[in-house]
């Protein structure tokens, strides 16, 4: 088991990795403490059973450049498997501005070779590479020096038998032309905005039932400043003001350090003076917020007129032609999806790219009554009218 902690130690691995038909690649992190995630440990693997595998510790390495990694993930030759990638791939995003290219997630692929929906990895691993996992590390602190031998294991085994996993997933793609889907997929986790946060837009994320324009303002402006603070103290948002805090606020409206300090939500941590000054002003810009910038909530959900028997309707087909593809009926369309469809919408993810084609396309089609469902015995048929 080797343990990289130098530039030129990383640079003469990933130079290796870029000869291989792909490298295997997994992150220990921690982000209890933190806004941005604190990268740990980096494990890689590179093919076959005795292929070389080795931990890349940016702690202990702590002058290390992770360019050589950055230059691996630019190089087109060889392929980048995670698993469960998203968070892996926002710290390097955040940290070196980069997205392995090209990239393959097995969970993603998972789900299209009818693994269900965000199946773990212990599972693949039990179901394909037949082995099973030792997850007594799961949950150590990844920060802490030195590591143990079964942290070390631990870490290792996340990118060991992904290479099995990755392989026989690739067979499956290439066998049931498939690929096409995992692409589209994949095109979310390396779209930079899907892991940039703009602070005008974090109220967004908040779930109230009030639609008061006022309200909403204030909302607005706590949520932007809460969000500027983290980001900038690298803290956690709950440790600014949680979602319940924010709320409250925006009902009470303090206009001083008395008013603010009546809350029965806001933590101690919130109490701070810079925190506390910042509440203040943001209470004040959203109390004097003009008309115009004020917030709209998006009342096009609810004003639609969802048809009750075409949304049952559709749910039947749904789940017909997941039976028939193998996979999770929730991979192909949410539930609210399939009401936005009764209900006459249509720019709906369920109905474009490959879930158009798998479902979206006969859905329509049943809108239109175009086609009807019949059954025979505990099969669903499409029928066409």
């Amino acid at each position: 088991m080797r343990t990289i902690t130098t530039t030129e130690d990383l640079a003469a691995f990933c130079e290796a990795a870029k000869a291989a038909p792909y490298v295997t690649i997994d992150t220990e992190f921690l982000r209890e403490r933190t806004y941005w995630s604190k990268l740990c440990l980096i494990q890689m693997a590179l093919p076959g059973a005795d292929g070389d595998a080795v931990l890349v510790d940016p702690i202990e390495g702590e002058a290390m450049s992770m360019e050589p990694l950055y230059d691996l993930f630019r190089h087109k030759a060889t392929v980048k498997v995670f698993h469960a990638a998203r968070q892996d791939l926002e710290i390097f995003f955040v940290e070196g501005k980069v997205f392995p290219d090209p990239l393959f997630d097995t969970q993603i692929a998972a789900m299209v070779c009818g693994f269900g929906e965000q199946v773990g990895y212990e599972t693949l691993v039990k179901k394909i590479a037949r082995e099973n996992l030792d997850k007594t590390s799961r949950f150590t602190d990844w920060s802490r020096r030195p590591l143990s031998q079964a942290q070390k294991d631990y870490a290792l085994a996340d990118v060991t038998h992904l290479r099995v996993i990755y392989e026989w997933m690739a067979g499956q793609l290439a066998k049931n032309g498939r690929q096409k889907w995992v692409e589209e997929e994949l095109a979310v986790l390396t779209d930079p905005a899907t892991y940039t946060v703009h602070p005008d837009e974090a109220w967004m994320r908040i779930k109230t039932r009030t639609s008061s324009g006022r309200f909403l303002a204030i909302v607005k402006a706590l949520a932007r400043f809460r969000e500027e603070y983290a980001q900038t103290q690298n803290v956690p948002r709950s440790r600014v003001m949680k979602d319940d805090a924010l709320l409250e606020l925006a009902s009470t409206r303090p206009t001083s350090m008395e008013e603010l300090g009546r809350s029965r939500l806001l933590l101690r941590e919130g109490r701070k003076p810079e925190i506390a000054e910042g509440i203040l002003a943001a209470v004040k810009v959203g109390m004097e917020m003009k008309p115009e910038d004020i917030p709209r909530p998006d009342n096009g959900k609810e004003q639609a007129q969802v048809n009750p028997a075409l949304a049952d309707l559709l749910r039947v087909l749904l789940k017909a032609k997941s039976e028939a593809l193998g996979v999770a009926p929730r991979l192909i369309a949410s539930a609210a999806d399939l009401d936005a469809i009764a209900s006459g919408g249509r720019d709906v993810p369920a109905l474009m790219g490959w879930r158009g084609e798998a479902f979206g396309d006969d859905a329509l089609r049943l809108c239109r009554g175009e086609i009807a469902l019949s059954a025979k015995g505990s099969e669903v048929r499409v029928v066409r009218l």
